[in-house]
């Protein structure tokens, strides 16, 4: 009798300890790292306004942002089956720039932007899922990623007209510079609170991380085995927006941790959401927070995380995709 060749993937409980470390390594880099080097005052101490001012903030947003999208990423593509769900794919990107810049053009600063963002992430959201129950198909998850599509490109088509509206000289680079995003400069209040919105979103997903697995099932046999599949929808759907819109608001479009990070985490634990889920949002935190502080460390400006996650996730996406198809890792 044929025996089973060996699972080459190390365990999920392995690489989240991995990954974990490595998240520790990231974050003492990210307090060393940075155009002055290491933060030494004048007297030949630490710099504790520079570590506590400007770094820390800086890498505890990386870190739950990171983790949020990453999670939302991983909750979505269960929920929906599909591999190539991202928060993007609820209008959360589309209706968050489109609050900033109306905020904006409005003459707002700082935390009312913020707070626009957050709340157009979560009116695209709520468009979505209003016009997905009025379409009453049979099949939901289709229905709600057409009206998705539908609703980000209505809302990044009135992003469009507005920035042909606004001001060249002030408004437009303000809008401009909020798209590109930026991990710089996050106020205390700010960043505490889309850090406790995130946390509560993911902490839902956590909670509900042995349900979602029976979203993997059709829906009659999720519901032989007790559990309602279009209240669970719901639930996973509303954490993971909620996690991934007050991301968004806090630091502008960061775009492919959401799509990424999932994928490398089911390669590494499988499919089962529940072992998944904690290594996306640790893999997510950690990949953004490296990747920010790579391009602190390697160039002269400072580079929106969207364009940094863009140049590292593209090529190992594809690499994860050549070996999965090589048979590698399934």
């Amino acid at each position: 009798m044929r025996s089973e060749p060996a699972d080459p993937r190390p365990s999920a409980q392995a690489a989240l300890c991995w990954a974990g470390a490595l998240l520790v390594a990231g974050l003492l880099a990210a307090l060393v790292a940075g155009p002055l080097g290491w933060p030494i005052a004048a007297d030949g101490g630490l710099d504790w306004a520079v570590l506590l001012q400007l770094r820390a903030p800086r890498a505890a947003a990386a870190v739950l942002v990171g983790a949020a999208l990453a999670g939302s990423g991983a909750a979505l593509q269960a929920v929906f089956r599909n591999p190539l769900a991202a928060p993007d794919i609820l209008g959360v990107s589309s209706g968050a720039a489109l609050g900033a810049g109306l905020a904006i053009w409005a003459g707002a600063v700082g935390w009312p932007v913020q707070a626009c963002a957050f709340a157009g992430a979560l009116s695209a959201v709520a468009l979505v899922a209003l016009f997905a129950r009025l379409m009453r198909s049979a099949e939901p998850t289709p229905a709600l990623i057409l009206c998705g599509i539908a609703i980000a490109a209505l809302f990044s088509s009135a992003l469009a007209l507005l920035t042909s509206l606004a001001d060249p000289t002030r408004q437009l680079p303000a809008i401009t510079y909020w798209l590109l995003g930026s991990l710089a400069g996050q106020a205390p209040g700010e960043l505490a609170l889309a850090g406790a919105l995130m946390l509560i979103g993911l902490a839902v997903l956590w909670l509900l991380r042995w349900r979602i697995d029976a979203l993997l099932l059709p829906d009659d046999e999720a519901l032989a085995l007790g559990h309602d599949p279009r209240r669970l929808r719901a639930l996973a759907i509303g954490a993971a927006a909620l996690a991934a819109s007050a991301a968004v608001a806090l630091t502008g479009l960061i775009g492919w941790v959401g799509l990424l990070l999932p994928h490398a985490a089911r390669l590494i634990s499988g499919a089962a959401f529940a072992r998944m889920f904690p290594l996306a949002c640790v893999g997510g935190g950690c990949f953004l927070l490296l990747v920010d502080t790579g391009a602190r460390w390697l160039a002269p400006v400072d580079v929106p995380p969207g364009v940094g996650t863009a140049l590292v996730g593209v090529p190992l996406l594809l690499w994860l995709l050549a070996r999965r198809s090589a048979g590698g890792l399934r």
